[in-house]
């Protein structure tokens, strides 16, 4: 038996149709019930409840209880950014699909992975915050520069350089096949966005909408 990471488990867990169904829907970020996901994967409750303790037992997914309904989510966002991995290589690979209709389009220009902002605005926000040395990015990594605490803190958005979760984290665009800005600041970046209406979350979607005026805010404090 070779010594290092079981990874014929981990892909064996997200290998199966079912569960890659799951482990997709709860890339919008909100934890759903077993049922929310039976739908989501096309199976029954009971089979989902089989799948679901399979991803529990993997250390894949969460639980939470609220009163007498539980919910799952995925249980960090390393699991998220291996899902996202994942979506960017079928998408580079594996067998073509129709031409996306205006959902995917949607989709494509702006949509939430996990808990910050992904595709087309996401990526180009990185390139510019890099651009004007806010953000220093040296191969795959991502940290910040010396005037990135005080740039953000003037946007009202808080760095917490001494939380354990890193602060800057390169994610791999599955549409873009570039990077965008994840960890604490790509998920802080996110809820200032919706926090000022500049967008909003499609309804049973990860696609974020931006309103006309909306998105030339975020063009104008972000991409500017």
């Amino acid at each position: 038996m070779r010594e290092g990471p079981d990874i014929a488990r981990i892909a064996s867990l997200v290998g199966d149709p079912a569960r890659a169904n799951m482990l997709n829907a709860l890339m919008g970020g909100t934890a759903l019930t077993a049922s929310e996901l039976a739908l989501e994967a096309g199976v029954s409750l009971p089979t989902a409840s089989s799948h679901l303790s399979k991803l529990m037992d993997g250390g894949l997914l969460t639980l939470a209880s609220q009163g007498r309904h539980r919910y799952y989510g995925l249980a960090s966002p390393q699991v998220a950014g291996m899902i996202e991995a994942i979506i960017g290589v079928a998408e580079a690979v594996g067998p073509k699909r129709v031409r996306p209709g205006p959902r995917d389009a949607a989709m494509r220009v702006a949509r939430v992975c996990y808990d910050h902002l992904a595709g087309e605005q996401a990526v180009a926000m990185l390139d510019r915050l890099v651009d004007r040395q806010v953000l220093l990015r040296e191969d795959n990594e991502i940290r910040l520069a010396p005037s990135a605490i005080s740039h953000f803190a003037a946007l009202d958005i808080a760095i917490d350089t001494k939380a354990r979760r890193p602060v800057c984290r390169a994610c791999l665009d599955w549409s873009e096949r570039r990077s965008h800005l994840a960890g604490a600041l790509g998920a802080a970046i996110l809820d200032k966005i919706i926090a000022k209406k500049w967008a909003r979350r499609e309804r049973d979607s990860r696609a974020v909408v931006f309103s006309p005026k909306g998105k030339q805010e975020f063009e104008r404090v972000f991409l500017a």
